[in-house]
């Protein structure tokens, strides 16, 4: 399986000249939809679904629900790889999902494609640059070799917050939802497609060898609406033609938010204080039924 390398931004702009595209993996939740937790077996019936599209997933608790453990041996049986998450702002999660990872590495060592340590935590304010990246060098110590970086918010690359992760990263995944910046889907890829190459640009500058990922993207089926921007199955599908095929045919590697939808999910709040919805933003239904043509 070939991972491709993101192209040189200078590259961004012209995609006659794009020789490869890039990689599309799926976030995957750990719960079925009634809330209890996936087995091997759920994974397995998941992973026959996703790869119509891709050969790799992520997540981002290795512990919760056992998620290491039940996953690795259904992306054996299914030729996946996976991208762990460690859960960093508690030290009880950061040990758990740790333990979870190394505990099992052994034995599936060609599944375990890369690992985050963190999500969003620089966004959240939870630590320093230097902080993160001292977590990232601790799980590296663990898993020499495994790719091991973090995974925040498109900004918090852009404007320095996490430059010295970066420079100690093997991989930086970005975050970019112009769904949750209120954009209309009129605007919605435009402004997708800045936010990347904002962050790209000044990751580059710092560290030429990272491997680059967007880490999350898409737009919700259903939900309430967030300031212009609309829920729906056209919109998500406009996304989709003109955002997600857009940016990995430009050879950015791309992961999906998410896979299936996860109706377990409690209601949250959004920044502004308008509801903010998780539960509708599958590419496939929770029962891992169709939505719209994902064809690129």
């Amino acid at each position: 399986m070939r991972f491709a390398k993101v192209l040189p931004i200078a590259l961004a702009a012209a995609p006659a000249v794009v020789s490869a595209a890039g990689t599309l993996g799926f976030a995957l939740g750990t719960k079925k939809p009634d809330g209890t937790c996936k087995s091997q077996s759920d994974y397995e019936a998941d992973l026959d679904v996703v790869k119509s599209k891709s050969s790799i997933v992520r997540g981002y608790a290795a512990s919760d629900c056992d998620f290491a453990q039940n996953i690795l041996p259904a992306a054996k049986n299914k030729d996946f790889k996976v991208i762990f998450g460690i859960w960093a702002d508690t030290e009880d999660s950061y040990n758990a999902d740790k333990t979870a990872i190394t505990k099992n590495y052994p034995q599936f060592k060609d599944q375990v494609y890369a690992v985050t340590v963190g999500s969003e935590s620089l966004y959240r304010g939870n630590f320093t640059g230097d902080q993160l990246l001292a977590k990232i060098k601790d799980v590296k110590t663990s898993l020499p070799d495994v790719k091991v970086g973090t995974a925040d918010s498109w900004n918090k690359y852009q404007d320095g917050t996490a430059d010295p992760v970066v420079k100690g990263s093997d991989i930086i995944l970005a975050n970019a939802f112009s769904y949750w910046q209120g954009q209309d889907i009129k605007n919605g890829s435009a402004s997708f497609f800045d936010d990347i190459m904002q962050a790209l640009g000044h990751v580059q500058s710092l560290n030429k060898d990272v491997e680059f990922w967007v880490g999350e993207t898409g737009w919700p089926t259903g939900g309430s609406s967030y300031e212009a921007a609309n829920p729906g199955v056209k919109e998500a599908q406009q996304f989709w033609k003109e955002g997600i095929c857009g940016i990995t045919a430009w050879g950015v590697n791309t992961f999906v938010f998410e896979a299936f939808d996860e109706p377990w999910k409690p209601l949250s709040t959004g920044q502004n204080g308008q509801a903010a919805d998780e539960t509708h933003w599958g590419v496939w239904n929770a029962d891992r039924s169709s939505k719209y043509d994902i064809s690129c």
